[in-house]
């Protein structure tokens, strides 16, 4: 049993953050979803697309961001065209969850852990707006491309972030670095 300790103390540690997290955030989007006549996505999923509205915009785009009226989304509309929607996981919450509960489970000290989780948790937010900011561009020039873009290349973005910013948390800053 002490031989596998780490291994079991990771488990444990990894899925109570990651319960504990996703329970948090279930409770955040029952009171921040509206789903009745009209829709309203979370507070978060909304600003994910206003600022990638923004970011658009300081590139030259005709932007804009609606709540969708017949789904919980936001359209993203560029040069009046509906070209990408926003939707809950598209907001990077589930991902910044999984990337903090990795982080806890391979915790440092208590400082250093929340410095870590709290900056990788803005980064992981930046580079999901910025990848939404290119999907959509991308869609909107080549919307032929939608199902290659959408299901590979903007995924291999997001995760590679996530997985780069692991792998420096364990060879930087974890105490199970070697």
């Amino acid at each position: 049993m002490n031989k596998h300790r780490n291994i079991i103390l990771f488990l444990v540690k990894f899925f109570v953050s990651y319960f504990v997290l996703v329970a948090l955030y279930n409770g955040y989007l029952q009171k921040s979803q509206q789903k009745t006549i009209t829709y309203k996505t979370s507070t978060i999923t909304t600003a994910v697309a206003e600022q990638t509205v923004k970011v658009l915009s300081m590139f030259g785009y005709d932007v804009s961001a609606v709540q969708h009226d017949k789904e919980m989304s936001v359209k993203l509309i560029i040069e009046g065209n509906y070209t990408a929607r926003v939707i809950e996981g598209c907001n990077s919450v589930s991902l910044i969850i999984l990337f903090v509960s990795f982080i806890i489970a391979f915790s440092a000290s208590f400082k250093t852990t929340f410095m870590f989780a709290f900056l990788g948790s803005i980064f992981i937010y930046v580079v999901n707006v910025l990848r939404i900011a290119f999907l959509t561009v991308m869609i909107y020039k080549f919307p032929d491309q939608l199902g290659f873009l959408h299901d590979f290349i903007f995924p291999a973005i997001i995760y590679g972030a996530i997985f780069l910013l692991w792998v420096i948390w364990v060879h930087q800053f974890s105490k199970f670095k070697k």
